[in-house]
């Protein structure tokens, strides 16, 4: 993105703070206007000792200086309002943009987090905001300071002698131009190294996720190497970035000696033809002073800006990422849903694979309390239908209606907090037991988080964990077996107690008798809900009230148990394996 446009999108992040940022401005001002008196004060001192050096009484010294006192403890007290108050400012606005990027990846499909590493994101998120605050708060700043003293100084020195002005001021576009193009060179490679820390980030994460596949397959060499890779890479990066800082450093300290040159070359000529006085002649060079010391710190804040601009610009490019699936305007909320389900000419494929049918035209009626089992061979769908039905995902063609409203048509939080699930892949949060099954109901009772637990058959062995429902789980819930952690998230949705349940290989992960328990609790829930389940393992759905095989080529079957077993098809193939 362009630099112009960017600041453009940015402004509006000020809009809270703008009284602050006046101030600021104010502030930065009145130090301005302390360095740029001195000069004038040292000038008028020295050419009233030129003129008549018995004018020069310690009087008129001591009046000066204190009129610069003055300033200074304006310019102090102003200092010290733009480094508190102002950095208080710029981190504001860095959290106010770091909850508007997590709001918003909230908001995100699964599709975008299925093709982005969640590293880069955690980067996004982090480093890339860290130097919005000293952007937030030094770029409006510094360039306000610099403008402040460029127009101030050329129209003081103007006032002394025009030509000089002139010579001096032609060097400062030239100087502009030159480090702009550095400072686009720059920006590229600063641009690649936020991109690197992310892969560095993601591969970090990878590895140490997967700590205990990597131990068991003695994969530590590999993975040190892989890092090592990527962390060489960072540093080529890096090589290259302070490659083009150094140069663009060289370039104005070159400018800087041009400009003193231009200043001794052209005011000693000028004094020799008695154009202007030693007092003005001295005027100038502490003013090309202060002009050089201005250059420099924005010189020292381009690596700043060039920072802030490029975590900036990813910020907007997640931002600009837009949701695949949004609620519709003027969503329904129907007030009870029963649970009735049916999918119509239904064909459904990923965006970025569009010509592979997952599924084609798939009808699919499921009756209000029914439960219904999905079996059949891997990668036949069976998961997408599910899938569809909470709009993880939106079909491509035909619809998914409950209770005779297109799912697109209903308010999302209205339609998910109806349907109730638990995925094959088990996530529990890092923290206690109690929180996870709360995170089904955040307001239950305890005794509500209890008697979930009693009925998912996790209460037994939460009772044996050092702290009961207040054990600890560690990261990703590393410290339960796969049994333990699935029983927990079937309590969750137990608690939830929805209408609609969906159960994605929910026992798959139990050993007979937890699976046993945990069944009988599902067939007791099941009475007057609608129930999915995808099943591998077929004991489990013998009681269905209605089984479907799906396969590559749609459904194919579908009955009860035992009217499939006679027709000895392909679930009694299944059921025989």
């Amino acid at each position: 993105m362009k630099q112009t446009r960017l600041l453009k999108r940015f402004l509006p992040y000020f809009r809270p703070y703008w009284k602050t940022l006046a101030l600021d401005l104010i502030c930065a001002a009145l130090t301005t206007l302390c360095e740029i008196v001195l000069p004038m004060l040292v000038r008028y001192i020295a050419q009233v000792g030129i003129d008549d050096v018995s004018l020069l009484t310690a009087e008129l010294i001591l009046k000066v200086a204190a009129v610069y006192l003055v300033l200074r403890v304006v310019d102090v007290t102003a200092q010290y309002f733009m480094s508190n108050v102002g950095h208080v400012m710029g981190a504001k606005i860095e959290t106010d943009m770091r909850s508007a990027l997590f709001a918003h990846m909230e908001k995100l499909s699964f599709h975008y987090f299925a093709e982005t590493k969640v590293g880069q994101l955690m980067a996004r998120i982090t480093s890339d905001l860290f130097d919005v605050t000293e952007f937030a708060h030094h770029c409006p700043e510094e360039f306000f300071i610099a403008g402040l003293k460029l127009i101030v100084s050329f129209v003081i020195l103007c006032t002394i002698n025009i030509p000089l002005s002139l010579i001096i001021f032609a060097i400062v576009p030239v100087m502009a131009v030159v480090c702009g193009k550095f400072n686009h060179k720059m920006r590229a490679t600063f641009a690649r190294n936020r991109k690197q820390v992310g892969e560095v980030n993601a591969q970090v994460e990878d590895s140490l996720l997967g700590i205990r596949v990597v131990k068991s397959f003695t994969g530590e060499q590999r993975e040190i190497e892989k890092f090592e890779r990527g962390n060489q890479d960072w540093l080529d990066i890096k090589r290259e970035n302070y490659r083009y800082m150094g140069a663009f450093n060289a370039t104005t300290r070159a400018f800087d000696g041009l400009m003193y040159i231009a200043v001794i070359v052209g005011g000693g000529l000028f004094m020799m033809n008695g154009q202007i006085t030693p007092a003005d002649l001295m005027a100038f060079l502490l003013y090309v002073t202060t002009l050089l010391s201005t250059i420099r710190r924005i010189v020292e804040f381009t690596e700043q800006f060039q920072r802030g601009m490029t975590g900036i610009e990813r910020f907007f490019e997640v931002m600009d990422e837009i949701p695949d699936i949004e609620n519709p305007e003027n969503a329904l909320k129907p007030e009870k849903i029963t649970g009735n389900i049916t999918f119509t000419d239904v064909s459904f494929s990923y965006k970025d694979d569009p010509d592979t049918a997952v599924l084609s035209h798939l009808d699919l009626d499921i009756k209000a309390g029914q439960s219904v089992a999905l079996v059949g061979p891997s990668g036949g769908g069976k998961t997408t239908v599910c899938n569809l039905i909470p709009r993880f995902y939106d079909v491509t063609a035909g619809s998914v209606k409950i209770d005779g409203i297109d799912v697109r048509e209903i308010d999302l939080d209205t339609l998910r907090g109806n349907i109730g699930i638990v995925q094959q892949d088990v996530y529990l949060f890092s923290g206690t037991i109690y929180e996870n099954i709360a995170y089904g109901r955040p307001n239950a009772t305890e005794n509500e988080i209890i008697d979930a637990a009693k009925k998912a058959g996790a209460h037994e062995f939460i009772m044996s964990t050092p702290n009961g429902y207040h054990t600890y789980v560690g990261e990703r819930g590393v410290r339960l077996s796969g049994g333990q952690k699935q029983r927990l998230s079937i309590a969750r949705v137990f608690l939830k107690d929805p209408p609609l349940l969906i159960l994605d290989e929910a026992t798959s992960a139990l050993d007979n008798q937890s699976e046993h328990i945990v069944q009988q609790s599902l067939e007791r829930l099941s009475e007057g809900r609608t129930v999915l389940t995808i099943a591998h393992r077929l004991t489990t759905i013998k009681n269905a009230d209605k089984i479907v095989v799906l396969t590559e080529n749609g459904i194919c079957e579908q009955g009860t148990h035992e009217e499939l077993l006679n027709k000895h098809g392909i679930y009694f193939e299944l059921y025989n394996i």
